[in-house]
């Protein structure tokens, strides 16, 4: 798939492998795909963030990834679910990372022998990349570009979706600064 990519697009995947590496991730995950669109510049996705505002709120959009890794990458979604069911996972954290340290439940690996060779893809990067291609595919576009991993990733289930809407940033935004369609606005 990824002899379909766009220089942009292989620039992003090679960024998230690098912040997964740098963060001692066990694996690459759709965070890591937003971070490293938030590095991108002169490319079609960074056009699109900074239409919608988000060039301005890099900042932000760090932070909550950050306190969504502490919370082991739960959604705040999964977080009501099981506050439904009488767990706190603000205590949880809160008590591992009294015994373990802050970060813990982050899957942070760094100074505890991991190998440090090949990371795999995990099962939401890949989606967001199968996304990523019928994206491009439905807009009959030859190659898939870092815009179709914006997109992709407005759409697929996770923190980087949450979070990017949270900042106004979804599919239907993303697509009106893309592709036209009247005015976009980030709230």
């Amino acid at each position: 798939m990824f002899e379909r990519f766009t220089r942009h697009a292989r620039d992003v995947m090679r960024g998230a492998v690098e912040h997964g590496e740098r963060e001692g991730a066990r694996a690459i995950d759709t965070g890591h795909m937003l971070l490293a669109l938030l590095d991108r510049e002169a490319s079609r996705a960074s056009f699109a963030l900074a239409a919608l505002g988000l060039a301005d709120r890099k900042e932000s959009v760090r932070g909550a990834l950050g306190e969504a890794r502490r919370r082991g990458g739960l959604t705040r979604a999964d977080e009501d679910a099981l506050a439904g069911l009488g767990i706190d996972v603000s205590a949880i954290v809160h008590r591992v990372e009294e015994t373990h340290g802050v970060g813990a439940m982050s899957g942070d690996r760094r100074g505890r022998g991991w190998w440090s060779g090949h990371r795999p893809f995990s099962r939401g990067a890949k989606d967001v990349l199968e996304r990523a291609l019928r994206t491009a595919i439905g807009r009959r576009d030859r190659h898939i570009g870092d815009e179709h991993i914006l997109l992709a990733l407005t759409v697929c289930p996770g923190v980087p979706a949450e979070i990017l809407a949270d900042h106004g940033v979804t599919y239907e935004s993303v697509t009106r600064v893309l592709y036209g369609g009247g005015a976009a606005k980030a709230s």
